[in-house]
């Protein structure tokens, strides 16, 4: 993991609270100009002195914390202003705006461990969170800061299935386990899978070109094909369509994409399911190592992740087949 998540944030709530540790949360609920974190952003400061989170890049963070000492101390939750408007004189952030921080001291231990049953499980869940405390909220009514109180929706963690062999592979299992991803990768290679294996990387052996095995996806699951060589799609990427995910993808020039969907033609494909398949993927062009195509498939994924985050939690619609694509 290269860097905290909002789960982390929430983890850490939950284990101070049953070491029997008081915290505050501190939760970024307006901007006034630039800032480098975006609303709803937070941190989490322990009463021991150890915290996670935040919202600059070393700015405010040390203030932050010292407020929410006094923020226990006091007992009392409120909204400070860092930078722009802040009272503060001495704290400015350097890209010349203002940030509103919510500290709410001694959120709900209760709440936070019901959003985190729910996220394990796989399900979107949502705090409303104020002065008082936390309280679990409807992960598709989203609200934010009236002055009074803020409902963040929290999404369960990326997963990503892929299937390949060869550095292609290894490379992008790494760099996603790295990021914090749920990563499993599926290979008929023995070799890729000890490399993978000696990385800590979750690896299934595909013994056949025929049929996946069973594997767990829903509508937070990227599922990607690096084959180079077409013979491993045939069968399993029309499998792989089948199953629930936001993002089909499969390496690969136009030419070998179009190729690719004649042949799910060929075999019987609806165009609805066919749709689903991207080609010619990752942000980066022409990318020439492993190391630079995963890195340019892993970006695209997780662009595409966060997009649907927001789609579910601006517009408060559920997750259709639409927003599956």
């Amino acid at each position: 993991m290269i860097a905290a998540t909002p789960l982390d944030i929430l983890r850490f709530l939950a284990a101070h609270a049953e070491e029997g540790i008081e915290c505050v949360l501190v939760t970024l609920v307006g901007i006034e100009g630039g800032s480098s974190r975006a609303v709803g952003a937070q941190m989490a400061i322990a009463a021991d002195g150890r915290r996670i989170g935040s919202f600059s890049g070393g700015c405010v963070e040390d203030a932050v914390a010292a407020e929410a000492q006094e923020t226990l101390r006091d007992g009392w939750g409120h909204v400070v202003r860092y930078g722009v408007g802040s009272p503060y004189i001495d704290i400015r952030l350097p890209c010349g705006g203002g940030i509103d921080l919510l500290f709410t001291p001694r959120p709900s231990p209760e709440a936070i461990i019901a959003a985190l049953q729910l996220l394990d499980r796989r399900e979107p869940a949502a705090l409303r969170i104020d002065c008082d405390g936390a309280a679990l909220a409807d992960p598709l009514a989203p609200k934010a800061w009236d002055g009074r109180d803020v409902t963040l929706a929290y999404q369960p963690p990326l997963r990503v299935i892929a299937l390949g062999q060869g550095e292609d592979l290894t490379a992008f299992g790494l760099l996603a386990k790295a990021f914090g991803t749920q990563v499993l990768a599926l290979t008929p290679d023995s070799g890729t899978q000890q490399v993978l294996a000696q990385a800590g990387v979750a690896s299934l052996a595909l013994p056949t070109r025929n049929a996946l095995p069973p594997l767990q996806s829903d509508a937070w699951t990227a599922i990607v094909f690096l084959f180079h060589g077409r013979d491993w799609e045939e069968f399993l990427l029309a499998q792989a369509l089948a199953l629930p995910a936001f993002y089909h993808g499969a390496i690969g020039s136009r030419r070998t994409h179009a190729a690719r969907l004649s042949n799910l033609r060929a075999g019987g494909l609806g165009e609805e399911m066919i749709d689903r398949v991207r080609g010619h993927i990752g942000l980066i062009p022409a990318t020439r190592d492993p190391a630079t195509l995963a890195l340019s498939i892993l970006g695209e994924i997780v662009s595409e992740y966060n997009a649907l985050a927001n789609w579910t939690y601006w517009t408060g619609e559920p997750l259709s087949a639409a927003t599956l694509r």
